[in-house]
Parts: structure tokens; C-alpha cells; sequence
């Protein structure tokens, strides 16, 4: 049971970060091959963020059970998933903040705008703040990543520790 506990929490981890390390990648890759038409480019990566926020929000839920429950089944110290379980829940909120806060306003400010945003065109209110809430984005983006790898060092730390006997 530890063991699948255990792997389950790994893959959990693996799955969000994995997806955000990735992500920046398959965004380029979009906007280099459909660099003529960024209408369509913005549209391709702004469904492939709502993916990566519903596996970030999954993955790291599930995570959330799994340490919560792993002093009780003695497998981590309940003192050593604190930390993590802390990081983790920063970590869904700036998920939920960016899938429902900033997602939207960037939606509205596109719409605004006629319905595609010339990021060079800041002369336009709304594609100012179109390019502030993108900039923001990928500052939360760039944060949830960071706080997922100090996770994963607490999550090791915390293998380290003895489970309450």
C-alpha cells in the first residue's frame, strides 16, 4: 500500500510538472509554425493552457490526498508533509487564478479588441492589458513550476524522515 501510495504521488508530480516544463516548448513550437496567423497560434495554445491547468488542478488534488492521508497509513513523518502540502496548495491557487482570473480578462481584452490581438499594437488599451495579463501568466506559470520542484525536493526530505511509529 506505501509503495502505490507512494506512486501515485510521483506520477501526480510528475504529470503537472512534466506538463509545465513542456508547455513553453509546444507554445513555441505553435506560434514558430503558425507565425503568420497568431489569431489562430493564441487560440491552439489558449486550449492547451485550460488542458494544462485541468491536469494541474487534478494532478495536484490528488497529490493533496495523498499526503494527507500518508501519516495516518505511516508512510511520511506528519510533521515532513507540511511544507509540501503548503506548496501544493499555493500551488492549486495559482493554478485556479490563472485558469479563472487571468484566462478570462485575456479573453475579454481579446474580444475587445475585434477578436485578434496585435501584440505590437500598444497604442490599444485593451491589448496593453491583453500583453499585461499574458506577461502576468507566464509569471504564475514560471511560479507554479519553481514551487513544484521545491515540492518534490520536500517530498524527497521527507522519505528521509522516520514515519511516526
Amino acid at each position: 500500500m506505501k509503495t502505490l501510495l507512494r506512486t501515485i504521488l510521483y506520477l501526480a508530480l510528475i504529470v503537472w510538472l512534466g506538463a509545465e516544463i513542456f508547455f513553453p516548448a509546444v507554445a513555441a513550437v505553435t506560434f514558430t509554425t503558425l507565425m503568420p496567423n497568431v489569431h489562430a497560434a493564441g487560440t491552439i495554445v489558449g486550449a492547451l493552457l485550460r488542458i494544462l491547468h485541468g491536469m494541474g488542478l487534478v494532478s495536484g488534488l490528488v497529490a493533496m490526498a495523498v499526503l494527507a492521508l500518508a501519516p495516518a497509513l505511516r508512510i511520511y513523518n506528519p510533521r515532513a508533509v507540511l511544507a509540501p502540502m503548503a506548496l501544493l496548495l499555493i500551488m492549486i491557487g495559482c493554478t485556479v487564478y490563472s485558469q479563472f482570473g487571468i484566462i478570462p480578462a485575456m479573453e475579454r481584452d481579446r474580444i475587445a479588441v475585434g477578436g485578434t490581438v496585435n501584440p505590437a499594437d500598444t497604442a490599444n488599451p485593451n491589448v496593453a492589458d491583453f500583453n499585461r495579463l499574458h506577461n502576468r501568466s507566464e509569471s504564475v506559470e514560471e511560479a507554479i513550476l519553481l514551487l513544484g520542484v521545491a515540492t518534490v525536493v520536500l517530498v524527497a526530505w521527507a522519505e528521509t524522515r522516520k514515519p511516526a511509529s
